[in-house]
């Protein structure tokens, strides 16, 4: 299963159309072949969404078996206070 994160300062909505100032998303994406296990890719989003705070926005079957799987987070931008 290969990984790729997305530009991490791109502010999209889900249709691909830009979001509004406060509305920054970091993308990953998750590459699953046709001859890896289901249950394997599962329990990769599962594990990135548990402990990496991601969540599914979009998931594609190919054919020939091939997934993708796209996640999202909130990039949080802190200001310094001192």
């Amino acid at each position: 299963m290969k990984e790729r994160i997305l530009s991490t300062t791109q502010s999209l909505t889900a249709g691909g159309r830009p979001a509004g100032p406060g509305r920054q998303y970091e993308y990953l994406v998750l590459s699953v072949g046709p001859g890896d296990s289901l249950a394997d890719a599962r329990q990769r989003v599962r594990e990135h969404s548990e402990y990496g705070r991601w969540e599914l926005e979009r998931s594609r079957l190919y054919m020939g078996g091939g997934r993708q799987y796209w996640l999202r987070r909130k990039v949080m931008l802190v200001e310094r206070t001192a």
